[in-house]
């Protein structure tokens, strides 16, 4: 992936500018308050700056800021013959301010990205992976996960103990399949993952093979949640649907049982509600069930709904609103399955609030692939060169 755009503003004019006769303190009170890029391109202008930059004191301050501003994260793929990728960062609480980056993707490649944690994100496509920092622009590519198998998982998080973002990547075995007397083909049983690889992500780093003791499958389709240095996803566990963790720091896999609810081994996403790991569920007569993790070491759930506003107030018809996420604040997300992905809807739960959110400029081709990722936040990371 090579960088071939970038949006410019005033902020960028200071790479001309001498830092040399600045006090460091004034040095890194100019870089807090500049973007992210503007930071990525100063740093490999300067001589002076790398070492502030690439600090983990400066980063983290950097972060911590960050976490305060929120942002929703547009990823828009843009097929043809040139194939394009778009990430286009917006402002929460004022989404007409936005920055976006493009880059010229390789043809016949398309990453399906994870959620991403603490401003990075991680793209998958077979057995090629990438790690980018959407508000750089900069991405660096991994090397290829060592495996034959088709069916492949990647979940991305952050190990703060050792302050290190790690890949967890995991891969499915068939033990029997077989065809049914009229050629059709009978489910897959007995699909268990086989290998479980992680990679750290820094200069010259490899896949390492690791040791899972619970023998599951994750689900397809979920995407996993980084929390407090641990992995979280849904997968089948002694053919049972289950919520898998995995210690980043130990790099240890453990397992929690689900409530028993059938529709809940079915259906449900993972999300982060209130800081605490929960299933959203939206069931047919539109609301919302929402099961938290109360305690994972007694496996105690709880379990509430959410009634969506009327759709009528928003579409000017009646139509189905679906849940799309729950922002840090609380709120919740809706969108009409008839409408733009550029058009949705918060709710919050409690004063039952409503505010609509249009994101212009987006999907104006129909051969756009647009996906929203919310409470986003901002890295200055520059990422070193893995392979």
């Amino acid at each position: 992936m090579k960088r071939v755009k970038r949006s410019t503003n005033q902020d960028e004019r200071i790479v001309n500018v001498s830092f040399t006769n600045l006090a460091n303190d004034m040095i890194i009170e100019i870089l807090m308050n500049l973007p992210p890029r503007s930071i990525t391109r100063l740093h490999f202008a300067s001589k002076q700056l790398p070492s502030i930059i690439l600090d983990k004191k400066f980063i983290q301050w950097y972060m911590t800021r960050s976490l305060t501003q929120p942002r929703y994260l547009i990823s828009l793929h843009r097929g043809g013959y040139m194939q394009m990728h778009h990430f286009q960062s917006l402002s929460q609480d004022h989404p007409y301010n936005h920055n976006m980056v493009s880059y010229e993707m390789e043809p016949n490649v398309l990453y399906e990205f994870t959620p991403p944690v603490r401003g990075l994100i991680c793209g998958r496509d077979f057995t090629k992976m990438i790690v980018g920092n959407p508000s750089t622009g900069q991405f660096v590519l991994l090397p290829r996960v060592k495996t034959r198998r088709q069916d492949i998982l990647p979940v991305f998080g952050y190990d703060p103990v050792n302050d290190v973002y790690k890949v967890l990547c995991m891969t499915v075995v068939l033990k029997r399949s077989h065809m049914s007397s009229n050629g059709n083909a009978v489910p897959w049983e007995d699909i268990v993952s086989e290998e479980h690889q992680v990679i750290t992500l820094g200069a010259k780093e490899k896949w390492r093979m690791i040791e899972c003791k619970y023998p599951h499958r994750h689900n397809s389709g979920c995407k996993g949640i980084c929390k407090d240095g641990f992995m979280y996803y849904l997968a089948t566990c002694d053919k049972k649907r289950s919520l898998m963790s995995f210690d980043l720091s130990f790099e240890e896999f453990n397992v929690t049982k689900l409530p028993e609810d059938q529709m809940l081994q079915q259906y449900g996403e993972l999300v982060n509600h209130a800081g605490k790991i929960t299933i959203a569920h939206q069931a047919y007569n539109r609301n919302v069930d929402l099961w938290v993790l109360e305690d994972a070491s007694k496996e105690v759930w709880s379990k509430n709904f959410v009634v969506p506003p009327l759709s009528i107030d928003f579409f000017g018809r009646f139509c189905d609103l679906v849940s799309m996420g729950i922002l840090g604040t609380g709120e919740m997300i809706f969108a009409s399955r008839s409408s733009p992905s550029f058009f949705f809807v918060c709710f919050d739960p409690k004063s039952k609030k409503v505010r609509e959110i249009v994101i212009h400029g987006m999907g104006g081709d129909s051969r756009d692939n647009i996906q929203i990722i919310f409470d986003h936040v901002e890295s200055c990371m520059v990422l070193p060169k893995v392979c």
